[in-house]
Parts: structure tokens; C-alpha cells; sequence
């Protein structure tokens, strides 16, 4: 079984589903299955930077020639049977076999979110899913989702959970102490720093805390800033913004964090939660989309409301027993995920189109 699979997010992103296709790869590397033969897909050019027109030129490239061009001739020349999408449709639907990993459909709910090119491109392959062999969909939530705004069947979907980079064992682990003073107890966030991660949730809590002279532990901030936030004004007084940091500092801040508070309006998945829980740290967010089933019993789900959030937030910073519970809670929910089942469970999607 000669496999493909396409990686172009490892050179576009350094996080998000750059970080599901890491997992998968390595999942797939510690799997042993004689019958598998599988290669990666990619143009192999970084575009990390939004320095342009050298961004929107790479974009073009890789998105209008190479995927349409170039793609196809290499799977041809390769003989593979089946190619892996984990995010871009390519232009030949005619062979091989193709599955398909379907993130979130945040592109439906909120189009407004996105830049120009990408909403058009992701516009443009909403109806492409259905003609995919199979659809892998990174949570029951994204799967439902699916069905109800794609119509796609129940048969072409299967749920496929990511996994988590980090393990509990410390010893295994690069950690690194970011360069940059962090207060002497903190909250953490980590994601994407744009309006769908609900931050002005967090800064009215705080605010409301300033109000009634509650001294609320600071809160850090990891992830890169996107646009859309140029009107939110100055952050609360102890904010501290990290921007990106690399996995030895990620690793170092959630092992110390009083709790992991993630606001979010939206997730197909929520890959912090579970790397969250991975490393002990207690997770606070709401029971929105598919945190419900990454978090199990292991998160504190409230309200999204300033006052919930407050609430919560005082009450983990005040009781240590709490957060004991909540991290031991987590350790247990986070074990059901590996990217190692990740990849054993991919494979056997490959194994069903080419049965079909």
C-alpha cells in the first residue's frame, strides 16, 4: 500500500495543523505495518513569513502551480494508491485514492475571520470534500458538523483524535525557561491570538477584577498575533505576551501555570487542552464545540462570561486541592490520545477506501 502524504502545513504554519501533521508523521514512523509504503507531499518551501509580496507570491506558487502541476506528476511518477490531504484539495480528482482530514468548518460559521486568498481557497474546496474517498474528522463535534453543513454521509466520515507532542515523564523533555521574566504565579494561554479565541473575555474578567479590588495572578499569553486586534486597546496590567516559543518553553510554562484558560468560541479539536492536561496543568475553558470531548471529566467548563471566568479563576488560584484534582483528572483523559493511535487509526482509513 503506497501511501502519500501531504505536508504543505510544516512550511506555511508553526503551529496549529502544522502541529497535526508533525504528530501524524511521527505516529506513522513509530507504527509497524509491513504493508505500508508511505512518502511525504509537499513543495518544500518555508512561508512563514508575512513580509510581502515574497508571502503572496510563495502562496501562489504552491497553491496554483505546484498543486496543480506538479503534485499530480509526482504521484503518477511515485505510483501511490492513495494520497493524504491533511488540508489542501488537490486539482486531479481522478487518482489515487484520497482521504482528507477535515479540521474545523470555521470557514462557514465566521468567513469573516480569514484573509482574502485563504477564504476564497477554503470557500472554493468546501465542495470538493464530498467527491474524497474518505473524510477523517479530528472530532465526533467536526463530524457532525460535517454531515449537518456539508451533507456529507455518514459513511465517507471517520473520526480520527490527534494526539499530543508532550509526555508526563519530565525526563524526557527539553525544558527551557523562557528568555523574557515571568510573574511569580500566572495564568497561560496558548493559541492564536485573534478575536475567535474570545481574549476580550479574559480582559473584561480582569477588568472586573480591578473593580472589586480582587488581585488576580497575571496572565501569559503564547501564540501569534493575527489581525484583527488593533482595536482592543492595551492589555490589563501584568499581561505578559511571549509570542512564539519553542517546545522546551511551552513545556516549561504549562508545568507552572496555575491553570490553562482557554475562552475559545471555537475548536475542531483544541490541541492545547489536551497538551495542557499532558503536563498536569489544569485546564479552565467552556463547553463549547469540541472541547466537551477532549476535556472529559478533566477540564472546569464555565459560562462565557467575565463573572464565570472570574469565579473560576479565583478559586483555582486559591485552592491547591482543586488544582491537584484537576491535573490528576487530566493525566487520566489525556492518556486515550496518542498520535500513535492517531496514526494506527489513519492507516486503517487508507486500508477501507482501497477495500471499497
Amino acid at each position: 500500500m503506497k501511501v502519500a502524504v501531504e505536508t504543505n502545513w510544516l512550511y506555511m504554519m508553526q503551529r496549529g495543523c502544522a502541529r497535526y501533521v508533525q504528530g501524524l508523521l511521527r505516529g506513522l514512523e513509530q507504527l509497524h505495518a509491513p504493508d505500508l509504503d508511505w512518502f511525504p507531499l509537499a513543495w518544500p518551501v518555508e512561508n512563514f513569513s508575512s513580509a510581502q509580496p515574497r508571502r503572496a507570491i510563495r502562496t501562489a506558487y504552491r497553491e496554483l502551480v505546484w498543486a496543480n502541476w506538479q503534485a499530480p506528476r509526482i504521484l503518477r511518477r511515485r505510483n501511490a494508491e492513495v494520497v493524504h490531504l491533511t488540508g489542501h484539495i488537490l486539482a486531479d480528482l481522478r487518482s489515487p485514492r484520497r482521504v482528507y482530514t477535515l479540521h474545523d468548518l470555521d470557514i462557514v460559521h465566521h468567513p469573516e475571520r480569514f484573509r482574502p486568498w485563504p477564504r476564497h481557497r477554503l470557500q472554493r474546496h468546501l465542495p470538493m470534500i464530498a467527491k474524497q474517498d474518505a473524510v477523517i474528522c479530528v472530532s465526533r463535534f467536526t463530524a457532525d458538523e460535517a454531515m449537518r453543513l456539508l451533507g456529507l454521509p455518514a459513511s465517507k466520515l471517520e473520526v480520527v483524535y490527534e494526539g499530543c507532542h508532550f509526555t508526563r515523564d519530565s525526563a524526557t523533555q527539553e525544558e527551557q525557561a523562557p528568555s523574557q521574566a515571568l510573574p511569580p504565579t500566572y495564568f497561560l494561554f496558548v493559541g492564536a491570538i485573534e478575536p475567535g479565541k474570545n481574549l476580550p473575555l479574559l480582559r473584561q474578567a480582569y477588568e472586573l477584577a480591578a473593580e472589586k479590588g480582587i488581585d488576580l495572578p497575571p496572565l501569559v499569553l503564547v501564540g501569534g498575533r493575527e489581525r484583527g486586534l488593533a482595536t482592543e486597546g492595551q492589555p490589563p496590567p501584568g499581561w505578559v505576551y511571549l509570542g512564539h516559543v519553542s517546545d522546551g518553553q511551552l513545556y516549561y510554562l504549562y508545568r507552572r501555570a496555575i491553570a490553562f484558560v482557554f475562552p475559545t468560541r471555537y475548536e475542531g479539536f483544541g490541541l492545547p487542552v489536551l497538551e495542557a492536561m499532558t503536563l498536569g496543568c489544569p485546564v479552565l475553558c467552556s463547553p463549547v464545540a469540541s472541547l466537551p470531548e477532549v476535556g472529559g471529566d478533566a477540564a472546569l467548563f464555565v459560562d462565557q462570561t467575565p463573572e464565570a471566568y472570574l469565579d473560576a479563576m479565583r478559586t483555582l488560584a486559591s485552592e491547591p486541592k482543586l488544582t491537584r484534582e484537576l491535573a490528576e483528572r487530566g493525566y487520566r483523559q489525556a492518556a486515550g490520545f496518542s498520535w500513535l493511535k492517531c496514526a494506527t487509526e489513519t492507516v486503517g482509513v487508507y486500508r477501507k477506501v482501497l477495500n471499497r
